[in-house]
């Protein structure tokens, strides 16, 4: 079969088809993906069942550098061995499902906001990795918001008022709005990071907003008056007209480009129904010279 990008029918994301990912080693077909995720921001690979190393050297030869300073990994120690595969799941260890009011699940339920992988983090995620290994016999969906496509949309004195601001990003601020705590000692490995408020993405020249729910404060400006802007922005970016909504099938695998897009998980639930995805997130790097080739690939409108 040959790759095959096929745009879904919303503001941002596609379907490929025609390849294996865990046998996927072509330097240009490689290239291929990287020029879909700079068009579409989220692709969709169905049936793609991959093991916890296959997955991890997927992310490598995809894109480099992988972040391992998650959050997960401050609360528990990570029950595949290595932190840079992050347990997207409501089990612990011991394979059952976790109580209501354990720490992990409570830190996690934050992932039901608007927010973007490693922000709070210097260099920050680039592309995201989820793979779906049990999915729930009810709906447990991840919905993405489009920031370029929401960047556009502003009026000219709403860019120009937000040109050249920086954020600083915090995933303890993101936790302790919803009620969770951490630790002074799990703050100091959690020390957060400053990031621009809008970017120019540097392969397409594409302007684009860069907001989270670790969003804590705009630098040098009044936090009331700086979290009314984030507010306002993020409230702006995530209105349906900019929203894809993925619903999960078993073995499905989605990237999606953290510099562009927001994205959160919907309710299900959790205390009854096992949800279990691998996530591998790489860091915002350059990539090695041999793999910057670049094609085009076949995309269906």
């Amino acid at each position: 079969m040959t790759l095959h990008i096929q745009k879904l029918p919303s503001v941002l994301g596609a379907e490929v088809t025609g390849i294996s990912l865990r046998t996927l080693t072509d330097p240009d077909t490689l290239a291929q993906l990287r020029a879909g995720m700079d068009e579409h921001a989220v692709l969709v690979f169905r049936d793609q069942p991959l093991e916890n190393e296959e997955q991890l050297a997927f992310a490598e030869r995809f894109d480099g550098t992988l972040h391992s300073k998650t959050s997960v990994a401050v609360l528990a120690k990570n029950r595949f061995g290595n932190e840079a595969l992050t347990d997207i799941s409501n089990v612990g260890a011991d394979g059952q499902i976790l109580p209501a009011d354990h720490r992990l699940r409570m830190s996690t339920i934050s992932n039901r906001l608007w927010h973007t992988d490693a922000s709070f983090e210097n260099p920050p995620g680039r592309y995201s990795m989820l793979s779906a290994r049990v999915v729930p016999p009810v709906r447990a969906d991840t919905e993405f918001a489009d920031m370029r496509a929401a960047y556009d949309a502003l009026d000219d004195a709403t860019k120009a008022a937000i040109e050249g601001l920086q954020v600083f990003h915090s995933i303890a601020y993101s936790r302790q709005i919803m009620g969770f705590e951490f630790s002074e000692e799990e703050k100091q490995r959690l020390k957060g990071a400053v990031h621009p408020l809008a970017r120019t993405l540097p392969r397409t020249g594409r302007r684009s907003l860069y907001l989270a729910s670790h969003a804590s404060h705009i630098v040098d400006m009044a936090v009331p008056e700086g979290r009314l802007i984030l507010r306002d922005l993020s409230e702006h970016a995530t209105q349906p007209q900019f929203i894809y909504r993925h619903e999960w099938r078993v073995h499905d695998f989605v990237i999606w480009d953290n510099r562009t897009t927001m994205h959160r998980a919907r309710p299900f639930d959790d205390k009854k129904y096992r949800r279990e995805l691998r996530r591998t997130t790489t860091l915002d790097l350059p990539l090695p010279a041999a793999s910057t080739s670049t094609s085009t690939a076949t995309v269906a409108a």
